[in-house]
């Protein structure tokens, strides 16, 4: 039976997503500009811990539950925007030593960008039950579009000032959140939470055995995936070095791009499979991919460039794909009345895992030889594959 939303909203909310996680990594990608360039990690680990707090505060408060989407969409686009780029400018232009400014003002773009992924997660959840996994294969693959547009916007050429990409970035998360207030209300099977508190979520988790499941894939999953977009320009840089033919920084910058921004393909294509096989078959064939990807990751940095970046590029793919599919599960196994609050507080320790695996690729990046970093993340979908290729899910609508 097809569900009463007009053909607008999912276009909209992926619009909306892509525009308001453009914010994501501007750091990343403007470090050099930000007078932080050997800081990369402590750059892009600013933000992960401001997503966390922010997601945490908004879990336990039940935030995303209890208040219209669209209006924490607006107003988290528009915090994001401003200690992105105005209040970065004006801190690089006033203070001596900015360091410590530039990195709590990425801190606080994560804490908004709580109020970005997580809420427009819960505003398809509330317009799509059957074929959640199809429409959330959009809304994460314009996730993943915008993680990856500031590398685009820096492979341009190399006279491209950061503080246009700050401003660019500023500018368009803006206007995705004013799309997503004027043009998404709730959905029809959006369920408002009257209180606070952490009791029936802690219930929900121990009472659902598929919702486990669901989020310790999830939480496999991100242990590979943050740390695999941070490092991969320093991976495709040190690849070049190793074969004596250093890359110039906008050429591996349009690299990390296309690598970055090709998981939209694995999140799309994913999204329509699920409609035929269901979420979980897709979750668990794209991790064991991606892991696998991990694994084979010191044999292929020896091989010749155009093979080594089709390597890259295949793993960009499926290091995402399963992404949406994990999402939709979550909220799949979630109680309605609890599935803002489960889904932004599952991503919450999700993002706790990126910091701890973003930080440990920085150490290792230089205490071991280039081709072996990266075969660390196969941790994190050996775990998930396992525990989520286990018992204990209930039926859910396609």
């Amino acid at each position: 039976m097809s569900e009463p939303r007009p053909r607008r909203i999912l276009p909209i909310i992926v619009l909306a997503q892509f525009c308001g996680t453009s914010l994501w990594f501007t750091g990343n990608a403007t470090s050099a500009d930000l007078g932080m360039g050997d800081s990369v990690a402590y750059v892009a680990s600013a933000v992960q811990l401001g997503f966390i707090v922010g997601t945490l505060c908004s879990a336990w408060l039940r935030i995303a539950d209890r208040y219209a989407a669209s209006r924490l969409f607006f107003g988290s686009c528009l915090l994001g925007a401003a200690c992105n780029y105005p209040l970065t400018m004006l801190a690089l232009a006033t203070l001596p030593q900015p360091d410590a400014a530039v990195l709590i003002l990425r801190f606080l773009v994560g804490v908004a960008l709580a109020g970005i992924y997580p809420v427009g997660i819960r505003a398809a959840a509330s317009w799509f039950q059957a074929g959640l996994g199809h429409a959330l294969g959009f809304l994460t693959g314009a996730l993943v579009l915008g993680t990856s547009f500031p590398h685009l916007m820096r492979a341009l050429g190399a006279r491209i000032d950061g503080s246009l990409v700050l401003a660019s970035a500023s500018a368009i998360a803006v206007l995705g959140g004013a799309a997503m207030l004027a043009w998404v209300p709730d959905g029809p099977y959006a369920r408002r939470a009257p209180s606070s508190g952490g009791g029936t979520l802690a219930q929900a988790w121990r009472s659902l055995p598929g919702l486990r499941a669901a989020a310790i894939g999830y939480f496999g999953h991100m242990w590979e995936l943050y740390a695999f977009w941070t490092f991969v320009p320093f991976y495709v840089a040190a690849h070049a070095a190793a074969l004596g033919a250093p890359m110039a920084a906008p050429t591996v910058s349009l690299w990390a791009f296309a690598i970055i921004g090709l998981g939209a393909l694995g999140c799309v294509d994913g999204g329509f499979v699920s409609r035929r096989l269901g979420s979980r078959p897709v979750a668990l064939t794209q991790l064991s991919l991606s892991g696998l990807c991990c694994v084979l990751s010191p044999l292929c940095f020896a091989l010749p460039t155009p093979a080594f970046l089709a390597f890259l590029l295949f793993w960009g793919i499926v290091v995402v794909g399963d992404s949406p599919q994990f999402a939709a599960l979550v909220a799949q196994e979630s109680p309605p009345a609890q599935v803002g609050s489960i889904v932004t507080l599952v991503n919450a320790i999700g993002f706790a895992i990126t910091v701890v695996s973003i930080q440990l690729l920085d150490a290792l990046a230089g205490a071991l030889p280039a081709p072996y970093v990266m075969a660390v993340l196969a941790a994190g979908p050996i775990i998930g594959v396992a525990w989520a290729g286990a018992g204990g899910w209930r039926p859910a609508p396609r």
